[in-house]
């Protein structure tokens, strides 16, 4: 088996190989890295923590820019400002350069003559940048710029936006924005308990929908809105969350991510906390895309490889706002689940069929309930009807204790984990008992009760006061939304029960391979396929025997050495797609068609006016599975390795999956369960299982050389790579590198 160290095997043999190939596996590394420790690419494997309760809860807060005059923009504000500073208990100091108060409070004229030192500046003014130079004098720690017109402006804008954050780090405090507004200083409902929900948005409206859940009764305890992120971005306030006792789940609207070592960073950090993480994330369209960028003045980065990072470390992506509050009011306050197994319950068969299949469809398990528990639900459901899973109960018992008990042995049955019942419209008496039951019988036990509440008026009492009165019960409006928040919360809870932070055992010196690989670089050139295969060999990857010969006679000594049949395929730098071209020969079992195969190949190379460093003549390999690793390069996140089925039709099928180093061998084998055609390496039709360990081996060995030569190489595709029966090993067959 493979280890969890980047290509470093676990059993002595393998670890031999290891060895010899060039990479020496280095200690174990436990604990969280100092903020100093780089992984060998050189990025950071941890990030400081801003202490934040000083901006949350200041005790003393200067206004800049704060005005009493009727009708100016800056009094609405200011007002606000001085409540908000009432119920965190803080003193507030106005600051404007030509009065003496400010709503009967005594005003500074400049920073500088502040009575106190203060926790947090809020910059009222059209350009924080000289405020933020005076500042530096000052011993405040936060400050916040509401101004626009800069990144999401164009180039101007992103010049005074650089200009902005290079004031702020010489000033030694952090800031909030700019273009930010007020949310952060919203009133926050203090009569609500339990875990909350932290939200963090880019676009104040956006987050919106998810403050107002206080008034269905969910718990929020902060409001972070981090407009172009000139300093502190999205990933500080989750690193800052994920510590806080208080929050039970993150939700964040993201537009565009400032660095993405710090985002995964960050995303580590709340899964080794087990606190989930919901983000809806824009930018999967083109459009999106444009829109994001030119919103916030940032990179978005390829979706797909944002998509992978996400789902790497356990954030939860959705798509609508709406999902974005069901989810994470799900996972602030849901208990753990006992078991996976979801059991429908309703009082009509067709909600129950309707739900059961979108529960199905959506990756939900709904168990069969065994014979035994069955026979018990029908002493209180007649035996016509189906309660199996989903449970028809027919109606639910009105005058009696009947439906309580039926609740109760639904949730006794070891295999359910939660229970889903779907109402698809208000129907008095009975609807009214059924949600009372349901919250019963949630405060009685520690397994999931959710509700769909389908009614379009949510004017009932049952829905109003019964339902929402109630901590125990997830209520949802939509089947689609109660679909997604129940698995993403099943599917959290298994993830951060196995998590284990890949940052912990990154490689942090470079290994024997990789000086052996650096004198193979040639910068801004793409290497042969003879190089590019000795730049695997030198990180212990298996290539074909072969020979790069410059004569037919010299071809045809080589076949021999190789052993027949063999290929011969035209070498030169810069020289991609060559079968297109008919530079290779397959399948040559006699010398004279290994003769015959080096006229042609230099024929047509010299044809197409391709230089040719010589012809490869390699062993062949025909039986296996042909699949495709590579490296490429992301903007946001740096290096990144893609697996997929490859040959011929690789970009046909476009059947890849992709990761961001660092990971282990765990993600490796979830990487290959994404693929559409993993069955195939399971073996189908009669065919062999593939040599997955061999395959994941491949994958942990590029990713090392991505990380080590994350500078030198822009990008590597070793296609195919032929996975052979198992216990045989894989075989790059051709390889393509281009160097940065």
């Amino acid at each position: 088996m493979l280890g969890s160290t980047y290509g470093t095997l676990t059993t002595d043999s393998r670890r031999a190989r290891v060895i010899a190939c060039g990479e020496q596996p280095g200690p174990a590394v436990h604990g969280t890295a100092g903020a100093d420790d780089r992984d060998v690419s050189g990025r950071p494997l941890s990030a400081d923590v801003p202490d934040l309760d000083r901006f949350f809860r200041p005790e003393s807060v200067a206004v800049v820019g704060a005005s009493d005059a009727e009708g100016r923009p800056n009094t609405g504000i200011t007002r606000q400002l001085m409540s908000w500073a009432e119920r965190v208990g803080a003193r507030i100091h106005p600051v404007h350069p030509t009065r003496t108060t400010v709503f009967g409070l005594p005003c500074s004229r400049t920073v500088a003559e502040l009575p106190e030192d203060v926790d947090l500046a809020v910059l009222l003014v059209a350009d924080p940048i000289p405020v933020v130079e005076q500042l530096a004098d000052t011993k405040v720690k936060f400050a916040v710029a509401f101004a626009s017109g800069f990144a999401e402006t164009g180039e101007a804008g992103a010049d005074a936006q650089q200009r902005l954050a290079e004031a702020v780090d010489r000033s030694g405090l952090r800031l909030l924005g700019p273009n930010t507004n007020l949310n952060a200083f919203e009133r926050f409902r203090d009569d609500l308990d339990g875990p909350a929900i932290a939200l963090i948005t880019q676009s104040g409206h956006q987050g919106r929908p998810v403050f107002t859940l206080q008034e269905l009764g969910i718990r929020l305890s902060h409001w972070a809105p981090t407009g172009n992120e000139a300093d502190l971005e999205t990933a500080d306030f989750i690193s800052y969350f994920a510590e806080r006792p208080e929050v039970g789940a993150i939700a964040a609207y993201v537009e565009g991510l400032k660095d993405g070592r710090s985002f995964l960073l960050a995303a580590d950090r709340a899964a080794r906390a087990g606190v989930p993480v919901v983000a809806v994330k824009v930018g999967r369209t083109e459009t999106g895309a444009r829109t994001a960028a030119s919103h916030t003045g940032k990179l978005t980065g390829a979706d797909t490889v944002v998509d992978a990072a996400m789902r790497q470390f356990g954030v939860i992506r959705v798509d609508g706002l709406d999902e974005l509050q069901d989810t994470a009011a799900l996972l602030a306050r849901a208990r753990p689940p006992r078991a996976d197994g979801v059991v429908v319950y309703s009082i009509s068969g067709g909600t129950g069929a309707h739900f059961s299949d979108l529960a199905t469809a959506g990756g939900l398990d709904l168990p069969v309930l065994s014979e035994a528990r069955q026979t018990e639900l029908h002493q209180w459901i007649p035996e016509y009807l189906n309660v199996s899973n989903p449970v028809d109960n027919g109606g639910h018992p009105v005058g009696d204790w009947r439906g309580r008990k039926i609740i109760d042995a639904i949730l006794a049955d070891p295999s359910v984990g939660v229970l889903i019942c779907p109402i698809t419209g208000p129907f008095p008496p009975m609807s009214d008992k059924l949600a009372q039951d349901l919250v019963d019988a949630a405060e009685q036990t520690d397994k999931l009760v959710c509700v769909v509440w389908g009614s379009p008026l949510g004017t009932e009492e049952a829905y109003r006061t019964t339902l929402l009165g109630s901590s125990r019960v997830a209520t949802f409006r939509t089947f689609a939304n109660c679909v997604t928040a129940v698995r993403a919360h099943l599917e959290h809870h298994r993830f951060t029960a196995s998590y284990r932070s890949p940052f912990e055992e990154a490689p942090r010196t470079p290994s024997p391979s990789f000086r052996k690989a650096q004198a193979l670089m040639r910068p801004g050139k793409q290497l042969s396929e003879h190089a590019a295969k000795q730049l695997l060999r030198a990180y212990g990857i298996r290539v074909p025997r072969e020979q790069l010969v410059t004569s037919a006679a010299a071809a045809v000594r080589a076949a021999s050495q190789v052993g027949y049949p063999v290929v011969m395929k035209a070498s030169a730098p810069q020289l991609a797609h060559k079968s297109e071209l008919g530079l290779v020969k397959v399948g040559l079992t006699s010398a004279s068609q290994v003769r015959d195969a080096y006229r042609d190949l230099t024929d047509i190379a010299r044809y197409e006016g391709i230089d040719l460093d010589g012809v490869l003549v390699c062993q062949m390999v025909e039986r296996g599975i042909e699949m495709v690793v590579g490296v490429t390069h992301d903007d946001l996140f740096g290096p990144t390795v893609t697996v997929g089925l490859g040959g011929v039709l690789v970009e046909v099928l476009k059947d890849t999956a992709v990761r961001v180093p660092p990971f282990g061998e765990d993600q490796a084998r979830a990487l290959l369960g994404e693929l559409r055609g993993h069955a195939l390496l399971d073996g189908v039709r009669g065919a062999p299982p593939a040599d997955v360990d061999a395959l994941v081996e491949v994958i942990l060995r590029v990713q090392r050389m991505a990380l080590e030569l994350h500078g030198d190489l822009a990008e590597l595709d070793v296609n195919p790579l032929m996975v052979l029966p198992r216990g045989q090993g894989a075989v790059a067959l051709d390889a393509l590198a281009v160097c940065r």
